[in-house]
């Protein structure tokens, strides 16, 4: 994986904490997914990942572990970024509402309509 893309590609955020993993439903009754967004110019999956977790949500993260394509998935799949919790409760600049967001536990995780990457990090890490 590079660490930078084109301006405009699409990065999604795995952010973590404690055995639970960060959702957000955009729009009215819109699916619980990933938090994702676009890169802006010289923006790495990282930096991308860090920033929409914030505007989304409000929570501060760490975004520096990046995820390669699993075994058969399509190297040229949307990059997820691995982020670490750093706030303990967002910030009230949130896009979303609160009602938007939510932290389900790894087993509770609907692992089908995750890209297969999250899928495999997720089944290999639990609660610290």
């Amino acid at each position: 994986m590079t660490s930078e893309r084109e301006a405009g590609g699409r990065v999604l955020a795995v952010a973590v904490y404690d055995g639970r993993l960060l959702l957000v439903a955009q729009g009215d009754g819109g699916p619980w997914t990933l938090p994702a967004g676009t890169a802006e110019p010289a923006e790495t999956p990282g930096a991308t990942a860090e920033r929409v977790v914030y505007e989304l949500t409000g929570y501060l993260v760490d975004g520096t572990e990046p995820l390669g394509p699993a075994d058969g998935e399509s190297p040229d799949a949307v990059p997820a970024v691995v982020c670490q919790l750093l706030t303990d409760s967002p910030s009230g600049g949130a896009s979303l509402p609160a009602e938007q967001i939510r932290w389900v536990a790894f087993e509770e995780a609907e692992r089908d309509a995750l890209p297969p990457a999250v899928g495999t990090y997720l089944q290999g890490h639990g609660p610290v």
